[in-house]
């Protein structure tokens, strides 16, 4: 079993690569199975939930042919099958944008129920919703959803909540249904866009992605593209955040600072320095932190998929700060882990309180989801002594060359996988 090896203490400093946006880049894919023509994707993150889905999409039919490490060519002619088999998407939740993606081509679409981290509860109600109004017949049998229709034809549609997840699912049927389709209380979410300015590439016609309502008209043919996926706006701010626990100075290079002006906010509220520049901030913290409070919510708000970052720099932050999970119940449960490393937090419903103390020492952790994992290694960084992190297969889900990224700043942090590779990280690092 893979785990990483942290000996914490030294400030991270130098500069870091951020690679293309792993959400924006599953909805991509999964749309590239909507022409017949060959399509070019760049900037596509190497990790794991990105090759699990080309597998999947390689078993219905789709060629897949890997350029470079970030560089694929798709032509999806040939898919004959519009069943999915489970053991691919068993592995990762945007499996379900194959739905949206098979229905708007092949009228038909048969997918698992999907997998991915253990947050909470995240139900497709949204997505059948939005099938339905649509004009498809929608079943869950067997473990699969099953959805099929002679036609596809535009509608009116009200998501209940946000949704990324709907928006982008229903926005790919709909790009390919007949009339016009109106989306409202839509997801507003960068790779939300991203995906839009794709199927519009392809020669889609959808309007107001970034707004809370879409517009699309339907087309009945969609066309080869070559398209550069945006930078991941989460690993930019694993790496702030990383960079704020360590007392470091990283330059985060290849991002949109636009995209990450919540988290921007949070690290200045808590006394970091930050510098923007055309396409990179750079992140300094020159001393002991401060406390502050934070709410998740829906982007442009504090994003879910940032706070176990911001918890685990707030655990040694000066005073008691209030982090507030609105979006995914099961999100604090990497503080269970971090209280092994000496922290004080308490969960009370959806809040947790946080009070800050001076240091953490290293510790034995188990990983339990993505973004919590790559907290936990923030935390390894940032603590006295060394700490061990199990089940890292989480965090190789989301982030490409984690490890080797932080090396590159000055972490002392290594996989190993036997306890003979443990012995010489040990050595090596004193």
């Amino acid at each position: 079993m893979e785990q990483y090896i942290i000996k914490g203490g030294n400030p991270l400093v130098g500069e870091v690569e951020i690679s293309g946006a792993k959400n924006a880049a599953l909805g991509i894919l999964a749309a590239a199975i909507m022409t017949d023509d060959t399509v070019l994707i760049e900037n596509l993150p190497d990790v794991r939930d990105i090759n699990v889905l080309l597998e999947a999409m390689e078993s219905i039919g789709v060629r897949v042919e890997r350029l470079t490490r970030h560089t694929v060519l798709l032509n999806s002619a040939d898919v004959g099958e519009v069943c999915v088999d489970y053991e691919y998407i068993k592995k990762i939740r945007a499996s379900y944008y194959l739905i949206g993606a098979l229905l708007g081509k092949h009228k038909m679409a048969r997918v698992p129920l999907p997998g991915g981290c253990n947050i909470g509860s995240r139900p497709i109600d949204l997505h059948i919703k939005g099938f339905k109004a649509l004009g498809a017949h929608v079943s869950i049998r067997n473990g699969f959803i099953i959805a099929e229709t002679d036609h596809l034809h535009g509608s009116h549609i009200y998501l209940d909540t946000v949704s990324v997840g709907a928006t982008i699912n229903i926005m790919m049927a709909a790009a390919m249904a007949d009339g016009r389709t109106i989306i409202e209380n839509c997801a507003r979410e960068p790779h939300v866009v991203d995906v839009a300015n794709f199927l519009n590439s392809m020669g889609a016609s959808i309007r107001g992605a970034g707004t809370d309502v879409i517009r699309i008209r339907g087309v009945e043919k969609l066309h080869k593209t070559e398209y550069s996926i945006i930078p991941d706006q989460i690993e930019a701010g694993t790496f702030m955040f990383a960079a704020a626990a360590t007392k470091g100075d990283v330059m985060v290079k290849h991002v949109i600072p636009k995209h990450l002006e919540a988290t921007t906010a949070k690290l200045l509220e808590i006394g970091c320095e930050v510098e923007e520049f055309d396409d990179a901030v750079r992140v300094v913290a020159s001393r002991r932190l401060q406390s502050t409070n934070v709410k998740t919510l829906p982007y442009p708000g504090y994003p879910t998929d940032m706070q176990p970052q911001i918890g685990v720099t707030l655990a040694i932050a000066k005073g008691t700060s209030i982090v507030t999970e609105s979006i995914f119940e099961n999100r604090f449960k990497y503080l269970d882990e971090l209280a092994r490393m000496g922290a004080e937090a308490r969960v009370e419903s959806n809040t947790a309180i946080i009070t800050g103390v001076e240091k953490l020492t290293g510790a034995r952790m188990s990983v339990p989801d993505l973004r919590a994992g790559a907290a936990l290694v923030i935390a390894g960084l940032a603590a006295e002594g060394e700490t061990i992190l199990d089940d890292i297969v989480y965090i190789q889900r989301g982030y490409e060359a984690f490890e080797e990224k932080l090396r590159g700043l000055g972490a002392e942090i290594e996989k190993v996988d036997t306890e003979r590779e443990l012995r010489k990280f040990r050595l090596r690092h004193g």
